[in-house]
Formats: structure tokens, C-alpha cells, sequence
């Protein structure tokens, strides 16, 4: 073999293992949110003022308000909320449903979301990248878990009677939220009604019409 080919296979070789998170390199680095050093996620607080409490979250027992108009509520526990979980690559949520309420089509294009259900029936489901845009969903009862794939669109609906509760853990410390319909039609500033009207093939004035919901 070459030493040009080996030469390749060792690039290769490492260009796979820097496309992933890196592993931590100490036992904790607990977020310092007060630093000014701008870094590709939080500057770590000195080990030595770390305490117990930067660990703790408490309040996940507590109902969120769906008093809204899709009828859920999310309690994010990420590294914004729970400083200890810096560069550990894990976070969670509680998400709360009035009767027929719904987490509305989203992404995470930072994680994979894996959730169980707590309480009530749901209908939940992802679709799948282009070309095919295949729906995959599916009926959920209390201890169901589903798995979201990172970055592709996913929903929840409670179908049953009352309310309902999920708990869903994501592969990322900060997993990021793209809901679907607040970026199209809620951007700031607007995307321009025209490309909107062409890219959902209605009448620009339905356009404007959803865009003044949001």
C-alpha cells in the first residue's frame, strides 16, 4: 500500500472522528453563563465554585399552562436551565396537553429526540427528508416510548379525553427549536408573501392572512 493511499485512509479516518461532539475531557464543566468569551457552546465556571445546586433542576412535577392556542406547554431542561449539563450532550423536556392539544410540527437540528408517554394517548409521527416526505407515525399509550431522528419535522397530539403528559430526552445539551409554522409565517421580518403564495401554491392574500396570527 501507498504511503499516499495511508496517508488518505488517515485523513479519512480522522475527518470521521471530528464530525461528532467531542468527549469531555474533565469530569464536569458546569456553564458560566456570566463569562464574555463567545465559544462554540458555554465558557466552563471554575471547578473549584462549582456546588450541588448547578446540578438541580426542580419543578418537573409541576403541570405546565396549555392554556394556548395549540393546547401544550414545554418545560425544556437544557444547559439555559440546568448549567451542569454543559458539554455532557444530553437534555429533557416535559410536555404538557389539554384534550386534543398539540406540540406542532418542529425540529430539533440539534438532536435526536427519544419520548416516552407519562399520562393520556397520543398520535405522533415525523416525516421523512425530500424526495420521499414519508409520514411515519403512530398511536402511543402511557409507557410507549418513540424515537424523533435528529433534524427531521415530528408532531404530538393528545387524542384521549383529558390531559395529557410526556417526558422526552434529547441528544444534546442544546437541541435548538424550529417550529415549522412560527419560521415560516412568523419570521421577522417577513418573508415576502409572494414566495410564500408560490411555495404553497394559495392566493398571496391567504398568505398574509396566516402571517397576521403570528
Amino acid at each position: 500500500m501507498s504511503r499516499f493511499l495511508i496517508f488518505g485512509l488517515i485523513l479519512a479516518t480522522c475527518s470521521i472522528a471530528f464530525a461528532s461532539d467531542p468527549s469531555p475531557l474533565q469530569d464536569f464543566c458546569v456553564a458560566d453563563p456570566k463569562s464574555p468569551v463567545l465559544v462554540n457552546g458555554l465558557v466552563c465556571k471554575d471547578p473549584k465554585l462549582v456546588q450541588a445546586d448547578d446540578f438541580l433542576f426542580r419543578g418537573l412535577n409541576i403541570m405546565g399552562n396549555t392554556t394556548n392556542a395549540v393546547g401544550s406547554n414545554v418545560t425544556a431542561v437544557n444547559v439555559a436551565q440546568l448549567p451542569g449539563l454543559n458539554t455532557l450532550g444530553i437534555s429533557m423536556v416535559r410536555i404538557d396537553f389539554a384534550p386534543m392539544g398539540i406540540n406542532a410540527p418542529h425540529t430539533h437540528p440539534r438532536a435526536t429526540e427519544i419520548l416516552t408517554v407519562i399520562e393520556g394517548r397520543f398520535l405522533v409521527g415525523f416525516v421523512t427528508s425530500n424526495p420521499e416526505n414519508r409520514l411515519i407515525s403512530k398511536v402511543l399509550e402511557e409507557g410507549d416510548v418513540f424515537v424523533f431522528p435528529q433534524g427531521l419535522i415530528h408532531f404530538q397530539q393528545n387524542i384521549g379525553h383529558g390531559n395529557a403528559i410526556a417526558i422526552a430526552a434529547l441528544s444534546s445539551q442544546n437541541p435548538g427549536v424550529i417550529t415549522i409554522a412560527d419560521a415560516v409565517f412568523g419570521s421577522n421580518p417577513d418573508i415576502a408573501g409572494d414566495i410564500l403564495a408560490k411555495a404553497f401554491q394559495v392566493d398571496i392574500n391567504v398568505v398574509y392572512q396566516i402571517q397576521s396570527k403570528f
